[in-house]
């Protein structure tokens, strides 16, 4: 039995394209940031210094406010053929279940956050899956680690997608000063979610979550639960049961670098058996109905809790209702944490 599960030699030509589109969307989050920054550094070490230069005071000193003021979306980037190649490498749906008011704004809740969220950025942050056409005026934010803003040249590659950070502040101006039909999809467990990403596991992180809550509130912004079905399954993950050592030292490093130093694989380009690249497996976003918001400026706490709880309610109520159509069984629960 061999060790390692090469790829056939002969493959469609859009199999290649797929994999190709989805090879870039993953190694550029986890080498864009390094690969940004020793471009504007070499640039230093050569005669063309001056656009280092010129570049570095814009983009820090300049627009350095951009990713919190609404960001620098990209039509043509968001339409990107690539990013119809990297929907049908999984592929990656999105199923409306209830019509949105464009008249209205929203905050998007998307769980599971699994390894990098593969199914909010296809269905928020490109046109891949025709989320203008199925939401019509409707314009999604997806919200990334606020970290992710900070490399050179990779803080204008995700703007250019309609990502902004996830800020208060950034989060307001949204949902407060650039009219309305916009929203701000949050992925509401955190990097902390990621270390329950393995296949089969339906817990999330939600209990002490209450920002995007007091954020609906205060600006009077509808609330969407949104649950993928198939996040969890596009890699394989060391096991890290909760009190285990190894999740321990996990949650110490997440809570200093904000990153998650998950523990996973998935495949290869050329071979099936390890890599950063996703097993092609299917994800079906389905976005839920939503849920009405009365702005209230400075809730209580009592308000806070009844809202959150309804929202929980829902979000179950969502993921009942659809888990039969995607293969989860009939027995299993959506764990709440």
């Amino acid at each position: 039995m061999a060790l390692v599960d090469f790829a056939p030699l002969r493959i469609p030509l859009h199999r290649r394209l797929e994999t190709a589109a989805v090879a870039l969307y993953y190694y550029s989050f986890f080498f864009g940031a390094l690969i940004g920054t020793l471009i504007i550094l070499g640039l230093f070490f050569t005669s063309y210094y001056p656009i280092a230069i010129f570049y570095l005071t814009w983009a820090y000193l300049i627009d350095g406010k951009t990713p919190e003021h609404g960001g620098r979306r990209s039509n043509f980037m968001r339409k990107l053929r690539i990013w119809k190649y990297f929907r049908d490498y999984f592929p990656i749906t999105l199923i409306k279940t209830a019509e949105l008011d464009p008249s209205k704004n929203y905050v998007f809740g998307y769980h599971p956050h699994g390894i990098l969220c593969a199914g909010a950025f296809c269905n928020f942050a490109t046109e891949a899956t025709d989320f203008s056409s199925v939401f019509p005026g409707i314009t999604p934010h997806l919200l990334p680690l606020m970290a992710l803003f900070k490399p050179p040249l990779f803080r204008d590659y995700i703007m250019s997608s309609g990502m902004c950070d996830v800020s208060r502040e950034s989060c307001e101006y949204i949902l407060t000063k650039k009219g309305p039909g916009n929203s701000v999809v949050i992925v509401v467990g955190g990097a902390e979610e990621a270390f329950d990403a393995h296949p089969g596991n339906y817990s999330l992180i939600l209990k002490p979550r209450r920002g995007f809550i007091k954020l609906a509130m205060r600006t009077g912004a509808s609330l969407v639960p949104v649950f993928a079905f198939g996040e969890n399954e596009l890699f394989s993950q060391v096991s890290n049961p909760r009190g285990s050592r190894l999740r321990d030292i996990q949650l110490k490093i997440q809570r200093k670098v904000a990153f998650a130093p998950v523990l996973f694989h998935g495949r290869g380009i050329f071979q099936y058996t390890f890599g950063l690249i996703p097993y092609r497996k299917p994800v079906n976003v389905v976005v839920g109905e939503s849920i009405p918001v009365t702005k209230v400026e400075n809730p209580t706490p009592e308000e806070l809790d009844h809202l959150h709880s309804t929202y929980i309610e829902k979000l179950k109520q969502l993921f009942e209702d659809h888990k039969a159509k995607y293969n989860v069984p009939e027995s299993t629960e959506l764990i709440i944490n």
